[in-house]
C-alpha cells in the first residue's frame, strides 16, 4: 500500500496559539529530524550534559545530528506545555529506560513518549495516563516471517499467514508497532515478552489489544490507535483508558509558544 504522503498532511495541523492539555486529551506531534545546521546548533545548545554526551557517542554525523534534533524537539514541545524554557527541563529514567519529567508528579502529571524512524519522529503527550508510541518505516530487507514466528503469539502468527501475501508486509509492521507501543506505555521493556499478549494486525481493521496472558482485564484497560505520519510508515499509539480525545500537531520551528 503506497499512498502519497500529501494525503496524510490534513491530519497534522499547526498547533494552536495556546496549548491546553486537558485530562482527557492526547496530543501527538510529528516532526522531521533532518534540520538545518543552524537549528541543529540551537538544539545542541539547550541539551543537558548527559544528552550532549550521548550525542557525541554516535559514530556517524548524520545519526548524531538526528539525535540532537530529536531531543531538542522534545524539549521544545514539553516546554510549551509547561511554559518553561526548554533548557530548564530535567528528565529521569526508569530501570527500563522510559523517560519522565523530574518536575512532574501526581495524578495529573504530564506523561510523554517518543519514537523515530528514518528521519521522522512522533511525540505523544498526555496528562495523568500512561502512553506509548511506536513508528516504523515499512521497508524491505527484513525476514518478516522468521521474526513473526519468533516474537508473535500463536494466534497472531495464524492471523499473519491468513493475510493475503501482498498485504503481509504491512500486517507485520502494524502488529510490530502496536506491540511496541503497548510495551512502551507499560514501561516494562522486553521483560514483557511479545508473545504474552495479542494485538490485531489485519490491514484495514481497527487497532486493538485483544488479550494479555498476565491479566484478563488488560484489553479493557488499554486503547490502541493507528497513526498516519507519512506514506510507507506504520505507527501506533497505546493509551491507558478509553475516554480520550486525540489531536495531531505538526511541529515547526516558527510555531507560536
Amino acid at each position: 500500500m503506497n499512498i502519497a504522503a500529501a494525503s496524510f498532511d490534513f491530519l497534522w495541523s499547526p498547533p494552536p496559539q495556546r496549548l491546553i492539555l486537558e485530562s482527557g486529551a492526547v496530543h501527538v506531534w510529528r516532526a522531521s529530524l533532518d534540520e538545518s545546521a543552524s537549528q541543529i546548533d540551537r538544539f545542541e545548545g539547550i541539551l543537558a550534559l548527559d544528552e550532549q554526551s550521548r550525542a557525541n557517542r554516535f559514530h556517524f554525523r548524520h545519526d548524531r545530528e538526528r539525535f540532537i534534533v530529536a531531543r531538542g524537539t522534545l524539549r521544545d514541545i514539553l516546554g510549551r506545555y509547561l511554559c518553561r524554557a526548554p533548557e530548564s527541563l530535567s528528565f529521569s529514567y526508569s530501570s527500563y529506560g522510559k523517560p519522565a519529567l523530574v518536575s512532574e508528579s501526581g495524578t495529573e502529571a504530564i506523561r510523554f513518549n517518543i519514537s523515530h524512524s528514518h528521519g521522522t519522529a512522533l511525540y505523544v503527550v498526555s496528562r495523568g495516563r500512561e502512553i506509548g508510541v511506536d513508528l516504523e518505516l515499512i521497508r524491505d530487507g527484513l525476514e518478516i516471517e522468521q521474526i513473526a514466528e519468533r516474537f508473535f503469539s500463536r494466534s497472531e502468527i495464524a492471523a499473519f499467514y491468513a493475510v493475503p501475501a501482498l498485504l503481509r508486509k504491512r500486517a507485520f509492521f502494524l502488529c510490530w508497532t502496536r506491540k511496541e507501543a503497548y510495551i512502551k506505555a507499560r514501561g516494562e521493556g522486553l521483560s514483557l515478552p511479545l508473545d504474552q499478549f495479542e494485538v490485531s494486525l489485519v490491514p484495514g481493521k481497527p487497532a486493538a489489544l485483544l488479550s494479555a496472558q498476565r491479566d484478563s482485564n488488560e484489553a479493557f484497560r488499554w486503547s490502541l490507535q493507528d497513526l498516519f505520519p507519512a506514506a510507507d510508515y506504520a505507527a501506533a499509539l497505546a493509551i491507558e483508558g478509553r475516554d480520550y480525545s486525540l489531536a495531531c500537531w505538526q511541529w515547526q520551528q516558527s510555531s507560536p509558544t
